[in-house]
Order: C-alpha cells, then structure tokens, then sequence
C-alpha cells in the first residue's frame, strides 16, 4: 500500500508453489480433457471456471456416461504416455494454417499449447511440462446444462484426496450396512427395498387405525379438532380427508406436535381451506397453505391456544 512503498521500491513476493501447481495440473487436465471431446465430437469448450474445491467445464452438446468414461479413459491413457506439452508462438502465417481451439477469435501475437494427439489450444495459462505431471483425471460430475452439459473435473493430488474422501465413506458405510465395498450399491437397494415394504406395512396400519378412529366419531357439521401424537404430514393429511369425507365435521383440523410446535391439516368438502388457512397462521404464528379442500402448514402455540383460537372461529362463523 502507499504507506509501506513507493514507486520505485522493489518487493519481494513469495509464491505459493503447492497451490500453483495444482492448478498446472488441474488446467493441463482440463485442456487434455476438452481437446479429446473437440476432436471427437466436435464440442467446444464454452464455460470454464477453476475453483478451490473442483473444476467445471460447459461443453455445447451432449454427451452419455458411456461415451465420458471413454473419454476419460483416453485422457489418462495420454497422462501414462508422459507426452510433452508444448507453447509455441506461431507467426501469423503459421497460425492461420493451424486448427487450434479458441473461445473468441484472435489478434496479434498468440501462445499456442500442444498436448500431441489430445489438443492444440490458444491459451495464456500455467502448465505442467508433460502429461504424466497431471496424475490423473477424473471426472466426478456430470449434468445437463443449457443446450449441453457441465462437467466437473480433479486432477492430480486434488484426484487423490477425493478419492481418499470417498473411500473413507464407503468404508463407512459399507460397516454399517455389513456389506464389502463392492456390493454397496445392492446393499443399498436391497435397504431400498425393505424400506418401502416397511412404508406399505406402516400406511396399512395407520388407514386401520384412521377408519378404527373415525368410527368412534359421531357425524357432525360443525368444527372438529383432534390432536395426535407424532404423526407425519402425510398421515395428519389422509386422517383429515376421511374424515371430511366421510360427515365428520364441516371444517376439520388434526394436529400433531407438542409445547408450542404443532403440525397441522386442515380440511373441508365445502369451505376455502385457503381462507381458513390464512386467517388461523395469522392468529397462531403459522405457516403453511394449500388448496380449497385441504391446508397443510405449521402453527407455533400451544395445544390450548390453538384450541381455543379454533374454536372462536367456530362461533364467529368467519368461514
């Protein structure tokens, strides 16, 4: 700043090498990668961006998995080779006869890199001297974007702290469900799988419980209010349009929760549950909507405000 120098002074800066030569690899990588895609499939490289965590890469087309594991196959195949990458400064003669990728066309002196058979690109960054300098390349992620695909990409040392990340997840979890590292992905779908038989067992238990608790209700017009323990969203939701349906109150409010925290459904074969809805969070501190039939939201009171709130509408007849 212009308190500690002057024009003129000369300073003395410190790079820090761990962090640049990551980024060489990731970026010598990255070119590898987007050369191998141009000359197969004639994408281009449309969006870029090198970040602490990963590398992203817009490519203006599509691609499958399938056709991305050949190419990063191809792209490490190149990196065992240890070809060397080359700058070169074509004079513009040269230059015009070259089929180099450029994201916008070019004036004056341009810096060529070649990595041989993997890509020719007019670049101005860092890169490592030879392919084998990268490590590695992997590609973690892959997902429509715009009219192609974004991809995102490690290299190097950030490849292998990743994949050591992971593995000390699969592990993880491989001990928890007891299951080898190579079977996870059955284990899970087996997990899956016993998960819904049991969601079908719980949802034909509570429609028992729902139509055993609606039989024990009198028919009635008016404005009913239950409240039960730990039930879901979804059960509160289902408990309250049978028994909208079937006569058991006009307007009918189910709630589950305790202290001042309360899940609620609310419903009504005849009256706006949005008006209702919207008049109840007001008075309760809630949130929450729906439709005309049924609401669905959280108040924040206690059993018996909600209650008694409930029960001043009533008498109101404010619906």
């Amino acid at each position: 700043t212009d308190m500690y120098c002057k024009p003129g002074d000369t300073l003395t800066g410190i790079l820090d090498w761990e962090r640049r030569y990551s980024y060489m690899q990731q970026h010598s990588g990255e070119h590898l990668l987007s050369g191998l895609i141009h000359k197969h499939y004639g994408y281009d490289n449309v969006g870029f961006h090198m970040g602490r965590e990963e590398i992203t890469i817009d490519f203006n087309g599509i691609l499958t998995p399938e056709q991305v594991e050949e190419l990063e196959l191809e792209a490490n195949r190149m990196i065992y080779e240890n070809l060397s990458i080359t700058e070169t400064y074509p004079l513009p003669e040269e230059l015009a006869h070259l089929p180099y990728r450029s994201k916008k066309a070019l004036t004056g002196q341009v810096r060529i890199i070649e990595i041989p058979g993997g890509d020719l690109c007019a670049c101005c960054g860092t890169h490592v001297a030879r392919t084998g300098e990268i490590g590695i390349i992997k590609i973690v992620g892959m997902i429509h974007y715009k009219t192609g695909i974004r991809m995102s990409l490690l290299c190097g040392k950030q490849a292998l702290l990743d994949y050591g990340k992971k593995q000390k997840q699969a592990d993880a979890i491989s001990r928890m469900l007891s299951a080898k590292p190579g079977l996870l992905a059955e284990a899970v779908e087996r997990l899956k799988q016993e998960n819904l038989a049991k969601e079908m067992q719980i949802n034909q238990l509570y429609r028992q419980l729902f139509l055993t608790q609606s039989q024990q209700l009198d028919d009635d017009l008016g404005y009913l209010i239950l409240f039960e323990e730990a039930w879901t969203p979804t059960a509160l939701r289902e408990f309250c349009t049978m028994l909208y349906e079937q006569n058991k109150g006009k307007v009918v409010l189910v709630c589950s929760g305790k202290g001042e925290t309360y899940q609620y459904a609310l419903g009504s074969r005849d009256e706006d549950m949005r008006v209702c809805s919207k008049m109840l969070n007001r008075l309760l501190d809630g949130r929450g909507g729906g439709s005309a039939q049924m609401a669905q939201g959280t108040f924040h009171a206690s059993a018996e405000q909600i209650t008694h709130i409930y029960r001043e509408q009533e008498e109101a007849q404010w619906i």
